[in-house]
């Protein structure tokens, strides 16, 4: 039987490693690039009648007084991040870029205010709190028959926080370095990651106490190695449709959802990772005590 067991150290360097860079980014100053929803301000997209470049754009925006714009191309259209703007800004902007750069067309225009933007922030923070306490007590219902059901939930909670920290550590290092914003969409996008990530786990958890009730082994680790086995074939076929599924939506489905459809791109992938190769092997390490043993074989 394929052993999936004896290399759980090399699992969790592969983690670390795709971790590490995001934790950095994420512990540096401007660790994520927020959206207005967030931060609050305006935002404008705008598609100008003849070519232009961005850093004309950005100059043009220098010379009307706004040196702390954002300027983003998006295909044939410029996203504008801008400081909160009245109506009558807002029309001496457009003038004003008219007279600069030509006859545009705004496509776009969206402002949110420092009080609505407390409010998202404080409410997405709550609803990811809820969604994992609410998993958690789920987990140690769920696996209530077994010894210490607690373990499979703090387990569980720690393949979810791998998952949420792998997605928050790549948009922290995309947003520094290409510029992608944080929006409202992403904490929807996240909530989906987690309950797709905690599905993957209850199905392999599912799987272990079917086994452990069959009494196929006396030896834990074989237990888990053998439900792995008998899993992985289906999380990874279900992993792949999904993400041809969401891939065609992220291709093809326009720049509006485009970032929420990244996030669960990313999420997919390591939420299929850590439930065979984070979950499974923190629950064997610490059944067993082999904390200082990481690298071990099945006997």
């Amino acid at each position: 039987m394929l052993d999936l067991m004896s290399r759980r150290l090399l699992y969790f360097i592969v983690s670390l490693a795709v971790l590490v860079p995001g934790l950095i980014s994420l512990a540096l100053p401007n660790r994520l690039n927020l959206g207005i929803e967030f931060t609050s301000g305006s935002t404008m997209t705008v598609r100008f009648e003849k070519p232009v470049e961005l850093a004309e754009v950005r100059q043009a925006l220098g010379d009307l007084g706004h040196t702390d714009a954002i300027p983003q191309r998006t295909g044939g259209d410029f996203f504008l991040r801008l400081r909160e703007i009245s109506v009558e800004e807002r029309q001496a902007l457009e003038a004003g870029l008219k007279e600069k750069l030509g006859p545009l067309t705004v496509r776009d225009f969206a402002s949110v205010s420092p009080i609505v933007s407390r409010e998202i922030g404080r409410d997405a923070a709550l609803a990811i709190a809820a969604a994992t306490v609410g998993i958690l007590l789920y987990m140690v219902w769920a696996f209530r028959r077994l010894m210490k059901p607690w373990r499979y939930g703090v387990c569980a909670i720690a393949a979810l926080l791998h998952d949420v920290l792998v997605v928050l550590g790549l948009f922290s290092l995309m947003g520094r370095f290409l510029g992608v914003p944080l929006e409202a969409t992403f904490i929807a996008a996240l909530l989906a990651v987690v309950g797709y990530s905690i599905n993957n786990t209850v199905v392999v958890y599912d799987r272990i106490r079917e086994n452990s009730a069959k009494g196929i082994s006396k030896d834990f680790t074989q237990v888990v190695n053998q439900s792995l086995v008998e899993s992985l074939v289906r999380s990874i076929n279900t992993s792949f449709t999904t993400v041809l599924a969401v891939l065609a939506v992220f291709l093809f489905g326009g720049e509006t959802i485009r970032y929420f459809t990244l996030v669960f791109l990313i999420g997919i992938t390591a939420g299929t990772y850590s439930c065979m190769f984070i979950s499974s092997q923190l629950l064997v390490a610490w059944e067993t005590r082999h904390w200082g043993r990481l690298w071990i074989r099945t006997a």
